[in-house]
């Protein structure tokens, strides 16, 4: 199974920027979004079809134009989950699970912490997160979960460690998060393969350069629960894709 996560920062704009096609040509068995900042009335979902992708779930947030998560596949799956039924995670709409026979995929976006108030709201999430797939593994062991968590989990993945160490995404905090996270029982695809420097997901608009620069963030994982470890046989990032501020990586299961 090959299995696409991409925060699109817009559904919308992605696809007026080639998404569709570049979908084509990647052909995964299915792909998480994250961000799609639309209902699902507002997507052209003939066309995704068209391109491959019959089976399409769009759990979009509250507030109209933000936030909102998708999983799109070529198999019809044996169960699909909207939300935690956590009601301060589920109205933002961060988060879809769809089941398929031996492995389910878990699209997540996780909240950035751009303020005091959005920071606390993070870690709120986190810890209640954390529980929530505590309780899940018991029934779903063979979970992927796929998406943008925003943060950093060591000084590799971030272009700049010392001068981002007190900004949100690579605060200890949050960093001590994730890798307790991993603890729990899931493993970093990406870096299971891939030990090199400079490999990024996310680079700021902020600065035109950053991204020509690779001055970036790797903050898009897909993490793989421990029962599934030696079924891991590719694990990639696609930066030659430029729809998004992010760009998609990719897991492969065998």
């Amino acid at each position: 199974m090959k299995i696409i996560s991409y925060n699109v920062n817009g559904i919308r704009a992605a696809i007026s920027k080639g998404l569709l096609e570049w979908l084509q040509q990647a052909n995964p068995d299915v792909i998480c979004f994250q961000e799609i900042k639309a209902q699902a009335d507002q997507v052209p979902t003939l066309d995704i079809e068209l391109a491959g992708y019959p089976y399409h779930y769009w759990f979009p947030a509250t507030k109209k134009g933000y936030s909102g998560v998708a999983i799109l596949s070529k198999t019809k799956p044996n169960n699909i989950v909207f939300g935690t039924g956590i009601e301060h995670m589920d109205f933002e709409g961060r988060n879809i699970r769809v089941d398929f026979d031996d492995v389910s995929v878990m699209s997540l976006y996780l909240p950035s912490g751009t303020n005091a108030e959005r920071l606390d709201h993070k870690f709120m999430y986190m810890d209640d997160f954390q529980k929530y797939i505590d309780n899940l593994k018991k029934e779903v062991p063979n979970l992927v979960i796929c998406g943008d968590y925003n943060i950093c989990h060591e000084a590799i993945d971030i272009h700049d460690p010392v001068r981002n160490k007190n900004v949100s995404g690579f605060l200890p905090a949050e960093r001590t998060w994730l890798d307790n996270f991993l603890k729990s029982g899931f493993i970093d695809s990406f870096r299971f393969l891939n030990k090199e420097p400079d490999n990024y997901t996310w680079w700021t608009m902020r600065f035109p350069s950053a991204r020509l620069n690779n001055k970036g963030w790797r903050i898009d994982y897909c993490l793989v629960s421990e029962p599934l470890k030696n079924r891991i046989k590719r694990a990639l990032i696609l930066p030659e894709a430029k729809h998004s501020d992010h760009c998609p990586i990719l897991v492969e299961i065998e």
